[in-house]
């Protein structure tokens, strides 16, 4: 152990030697990386302003950053990427002239000064982030570790997007943000204004091989921060009983499960067959979003993108005193303020399915006030906003 954390350590001090000097080479104009959690996915907001800059600026030259064993999506649909990490990787990086993240990238990676690092984030926050952090319960790191690692690669980022005034406020205080705030909306959620079309819809469908007569019930829970494997490999128990779901509503619905990309399960769907399908894998969750009819969630920030279709949603909550007064907190009366019920037992969750069937249902009196708050922005033109915000603007001061 102690021999590989030497290497460990040896290897990121070379990484890090050999980054500083190709970024002193020519810097690459126009030249883009993009990357989605940890190189990952063709998701989230990198991949709404890839598109975007594909479409509307051609002459910029576009490359993702990869996780080995992750390629399947850039590979079928053609797009140019490299290996995260890799040499190639570090020649790209260094010389670039723009990056654009969705969640942070390992510390000891320097940022060249000819680089312009967008970081979009991933959320609009529920629980509290980094600094607003009481306690941090993540492995491999205490709390005064954790948030001055998370302020330091904050500190890096010259452009930050933001889906609200809420969000803007809380990330400046939280990543101790101090350069450019875009706030715009978030460029992911285009699609659910752009492509909201039953042709759109009917086509994922056949795409995923799920059967066009039923309705869907999407479910995505979060992450746990106390309970994991390892660093980066969280635990997940399925409390939901799909036994009881299936027995009471399968032949009306069937449903999708999508784990957050830190969960390390692999659930036996085999028992479930034709009514649970997992979902977590798939590239992009606003596809998910887009074919559901109902999303049951619990703390993570899906039920802020969601909310932008107007479709009902459900808060399964069975360990909600412990992840609001142990793990992380709210930074609002989530149980007052939620644009859906809050629930805990799987017999509510049928109960609740029930109910948006009626033809009296109408959305909870919550969800207009959610709505406004938190959904201003969003239009179907954020990545246009963003894109002209920092490509454009930068462009044409130098």
């Amino acid at each position: 152990m102690k021999m590989k954390k030497i290497f460990t350590i040896l290897y990121i001090i070379v990484f890090k030697l050999l980054f500083l000097g190709v970024s002193k080479l020519q810097p690459k104009k126009k030249t883009v990386i993009f990357e989605s959690f940890n190189g990952k996915q063709f998701s989230c907001n990198p991949r709404a302003i890839f598109e975007y800059m594909k479409e509307n600026h051609p002459d910029y030259t576009l490359i993702w950053s990869v996780k080995k064993g992750y390629e399947a999506p850039f590979q079928e649909k053609g797009i140019y990427y490299i290996h995260r990490l890799s040499f190639k990787w570090i020649l790209a990086m260094a010389r670039a002239e723009y990056w654009v993240v969705n969640s942070r990238l390992p510390l000891w990676i320097p940022k060249p000064g000819h680089t312009t690092y967008l970081q979009t984030w991933h959320g609009t926050p529920l629980k509290r982030l980094a600094v607003d952090m009481d306690e941090v319960h993540i492995p491999g790191a205490n709390t005064k570790k954790y948030k001055k690692n998370f302020t330091k690669e904050a500190s890096k980022w010259d452009c930050l997007i933001s889906p609200n005034a809420y969000s803007t406020e809380i990330f400046t205080r939280a990543f101790q943000f101090q350069q450019t705030m875009i706030e715009s909306g978030y460029p992911r959620n285009d699609f659910l204004y752009n492509q909201n079309n039953e042709g759109t819809i009917r086509a994922l469908k056949q795409k995923m091989n799920l059967p066009l007569d039923k309705k869907i019930i999407l479910y995505a829970p979060t992450w746990r921060d106390d309970q994991y494997y390892t660093i980066g490999k969280y635990k997940f128990e399925l409390d939901l009983d799909l036994h009881e779901l299936r027995s009471s509503i399968g032949e009306e619905y069937i449903i999708i499960l999508r784990m957050h990309y830190l969960v390390a399960e692999n659930f036996d769907l085999g028992p479930y067959e034709g009514f649970a399908y997992d979902f977590s894998h798939y590239e992009d969750i606003r596809d998910l979003y887009m074919i559901s009819d109902l999303l049951i969630t619990d703390y993570s920030s899906v039920f802020f993108d969601y909310a932008n279709l107007r479709r009902p949603m459900l808060f399964y909550v069975p360990d909600i005193e412990t992840y609001r007064d142990k793990l992380r907190g709210f930074y609002f009366d989530f149980e007052q303020e939620a644009p859906g019920p809050l629930v805990k037992e799987t017999s509510s969750v049928i109960d609740w399915v029930r109910e948006t069937e009626k033809s009296a249902y109408i959305l909870p009196a919550s969800f207009t006030s959610f709505y406004e708050k938190f959904c201003y922005l969003e239009n179907g033109e954020s990545s246009k906003r963003v894109v002209d915000s920092v490509f454009e603007k930068i462009k044409s001061t130098r």
